[in-house]
Order: structure tokens, then sequence, then C-alpha cells
């Protein structure tokens, strides 16, 4: 019989992730908070433990200690050093969102060196090579391409391949092959394997998960571009119609990914938040923009959300919209607008800023920030988009917020939830449910019980709340 190994060691917070040593002298691990809500940044750090002297009543040697959310640890071949990756907080400093950078730390020292430091997008994954260096995915605009770096003070390196996306790419630990996700807006995603990272355009799939989809009629999309108010450049995604390809004088649904950081580009999804391509197989041309706060578009741009958490990407959003009514390719009597959690976000507030949209679909969305901020489990990030915490930036918390302009809202709107969303409180969709009816605006509430904020739990509530959606926009879009 196996009896059960004693506890290497103890810790009082949340284990998040962990790895042993290729050696197998040492383990890593990763926290979180007990809760795992963002209570404080203390709480996520990386600590190694010496498995030749270990005991539960030795604690944990501490290797970072810093304002950042460290995540995906893996030790590097040299035994030595321990790569992570941050998408929240900050490494060099005080706390402040970046697009994600990847990193690694002497787990004697805790020195700390950034990889990938001439890259100016979104470090959107690594997997470690067989001569100790890395190949990850990094997103520049609508394109996520793969790279390779041999150390941190080599440059990043584009690896020769096809336009598109790779995702969640992969290195095998004996020899050179790769195996990488990868899609295009009208190539269905599938897994594929390549002898080595530079040999990625001879790269063969060895799924085929998807192939009906490239038997159907597809939407077809490109990017489009346009200008700011502040003279800033700004990009987004156009999927038309099957059928209509460049076609002008349709009617537009304007799409709003989540994050915000994210970006939306050259890929293929197709699920219940990812559904433009049912939006375009209805008549809509989809308008996805990649507003302030998106990745890819380096930091600045990024960061630009800051302190203006849903004004200034509204903006980017409207008069984005403003230059394919201009340039003929939308009809501006045919406008319709939705999103889902920082996208619902975006909804509910431009529906309190013009009254062009016909119809909006919104989800798990906030609509004030003070009670979000109290019920969420990301603190951090709301208490930084709005420059300070509530009793500290008060007006632009009021500032800031849906609810308190909901009197100028014409938008018939759908809205959708989680009974268990902790990452947006399903109270901010009541409330926002109780404004419209408060107003005599058409609307409609429907919520999923027993889900969070991934809808995860029953397939079917993914599936119920897509075909909702769909109708809503037919019964009030105009189309």
């Amino acid at each position: 019989m196996l009896l059960p190994d004693r506890a290497p060691s103890r810790t009082p917070w949340r284990i998040n992730g962990i790895d042993i040593s290729p050696d197998g002298h040492h383990l890593a691990f990763v926290t979180e908070s007990v809760s795992e809500r963002q209570e404080k940044v203390s709480e996520f750090e990386i600590y190694s433990v010496d498995l030749s002297n270990a005991s539960p009543d030795r604690p944990p040697n501490q290797i970072t200690h810093n304002e950042a959310l460290e995540q995906h640890i893996h030790w590097a071949l040299d035994n030595k050093h321990i790569f992570f990756d941050v998408e929240l907080g900050s490494v060099e400093g005080k706390y402040e969102d970046n697009q994600t950078r990847l990193y690694w730390v002497d787990a004697d020292t805790g020195e700390t060196q950034r990889w990938a430091r001439d890259f100016t997008g979104a470090v959107q994954n690594y997997s470690l090579a067989k001569d100790g260096g890395v190949v990850a995915t990094g997103r520049l605009g609508t394109e996520v391409q793969v790279y390779g770096e041999a150390n941190p003070a080599a440059p990043f390196a584009k690896q020769a391949g096809w336009t598109g996306t790779y995702e969640q790419i992969s290195a095998a630990e004996h020899s050179l092959r790769i195996a990488f996700i990868y899609s295009t807006l009208e190539k269905p995603t599938e897994v594929y394997i390549a002898d080595s990272v530079d040999k990625l355009l001879e790269a063969r799939p060895i799924t085929f998960f998807n192939h009906i989809f490239a038997e159907r009629d597809l939407p077809q999309g490109k990017p489009y571009r346009w200008t700011a108010d502040d003279g800033t450049k700004v990009e987004g995604m156009l999927m038309y119609p099957p059928g209509k390809f460049e076609s002008r004088n349709l009617p537009m649904f304007v799409f709003i990914h989540g994050g915000p950081a994210d970006a939306d580009g050259n890929h293929f999804e197709a699920d219940w938040y990812q559904w433009d391509r049912l939006a375009a197989t209805q008549g809509w041309l989809v308008f996805e923009p990649n507003y302030r706060g998106s990745s890819g578009y380096g930091d600045k741009f990024l960061q630009q959300i800051v302190p203006e958490i849903v004004s200034r990407p509204g903006k980017d959003i409207l008069e984005g919209v403003d230059a394919l009514i201009k340039d003929g390719i939308a009809d501006p009597n045919r406008l319709a607008i939705g999103g889902y959690s920082y996208g619902g976000y975006m909804t509910n507030w431009l529906i309190t800023q013009t009254t062009r949209f016909k119809a909006a679909v919104t989800g798990a969305g906030a609509v004030e920030h003070t009670a979000n901020w109290g019920n969420d489990d990301t603190t951090f990030d709301d208490a930084y988009f709005l420059g300070g915490l509530p009793w500290e930036q008060a007006k632009r918390y009021h500032d800031e917020a849906a609810v308190f302009q909901m009197n100028k809202v014409r938008t018939a709107t759908h809205i959708v939830a989680g009974a268990d969303d902790i990452r947006v409180a399903v109270a901010e969709d009541y409330l926002l449910d109780h404004a419209l009816h408060n107003l005599g605006i058409p609307g409609t509430l429907l919520i999923f019980p027993g889900e969070g904020h991934s809808l995860d739990k029953n397939p079917w509530h993914g599936k119920i709340k897509v075909r909702e959606e769909l109708k809503w926009l037919s019964k009030y879009g105009g189309i």
C-alpha cells in the first residue's frame, strides 16, 4: 500500500501553480489569496522549497517581492531560474497594468529579468525550448504570431509563418518539434505539428474537429482603421455577411470585446462569448473595435484607458462607427451594439451617450463602480483603472458610471448574467434592468442559475444566450 508523503512545506495562501525543477531537487509554487479574490498584492508571490531539506515546519523561501500577479510558472532547464508571466500588476514598480510580459527570476537571489523586452505587443503564451530559450506567441495588432528567444538579452525574433493566430504553443522536451493551435478568420481552429520552430510553413494539422465549418459559406472579414479625435490610430475588425464581402450600406452590429486587455483579430472562434459569425450570418456587418485599453498596440495604448475607464474607449468606438458611416459601409439607420463582461460595461455606457443604436445586448457588465469594486474578485485593476479607491476618486467613480446617465437611454436592451457571478456581481444587471423598467425602455433580463462569469456550468445556457440575443437584434435592430 502506498502511504502519502508528508507535506514538504506549508503556506497560509492558496497555491495557484506548482512546478518541480528538472533535476528534481526543488519545488516552486505561486500563490494567491485564500478567498480567490484580489485582497492584497503581497498574497501573489513565487516561493521555492529545497526538497532535500524539506519539512512542514520550515517555511518556504519567498523568491519574488513585487506588485505583480505572477502566473504560469516553469523551471528553466538550468535548474536555477523560474519563468513566469504577468498580465496584472508590475514587477518593476508600483502596481500598473501592462500588456502580458514574460520574466524569469533567479531562485537563489531573487534577481528578475524580463524576456522579450524589445517586443511592443503582448506575449500570449510561452513554452521552453530544448536549447534553454523560449518559443512564444505574441500579439501585434490583429495578428498573433510565433517568436523565439535564446536568452533575455537576445532579440524576440518573429518566425516565418502563416498570417493568422497561433495559440497554446508547446515545445517538445526531447526534440525540436512544436505543437500549436492555429486559425484565421476563414480557417477553423485545429491542432498542428511542426518539425521545428523554423518550419512553421510546413506544419500539418493533426486534428480535423472543425472541418464542417470549412464546408460552409462563411462570413469574410478584414481589419478596419480610423483616427480618433486626439490623432491616435485605432483598429478593429469587420465581419461581413456571407456573400456580401465589402458590400456597402449594411446594417451594423458593434460587438465589443471584453478584458479590456484583449483584442479581436485574424482568428476563428464561435461560441457563446464570441458569436460574431452567427450575427454576420443573420445579415449583420459586425464591427469589432480594438479600442484604447486593448492589447497588441503597445503599453501606452493599453494604459490610456486610465482613468477614463469607459469614456475614452467609448469615444474610440463611436468615432469608429462615425468613420464607417462616412465611408458608406454602415447604414446609420440600422445600428445595434453589444458585448459581454467589459464589453457589457462599454455597451451599458454607450447607450447613455447616443441614441443611434436601435438595439443592445449586454451581459455581465457594470453600470457603476463603487459596489462593483466592493463585490467583484478583481479589485486591484478596478481601482487602478479609475485612478484610486472610491473615497479617493469619488467624482470619477460617479462621472464614469452609466447609472447616473440612464435618463438618456432610448435603446431597447437585452441583459444576460450568471446568478453566481463574482467577477461582475449580478446586482449590476439587476440595477440596469430596474433603471430601464423605470424609464419605460424595452428590456428583458435573462439570469442563468448556478452560472458564474464564464457560463461554463451548462452548455445549454450558452446556446440559449446567443439564441435570445439574436432574436432581440432581429426584433429591435432594424433588419
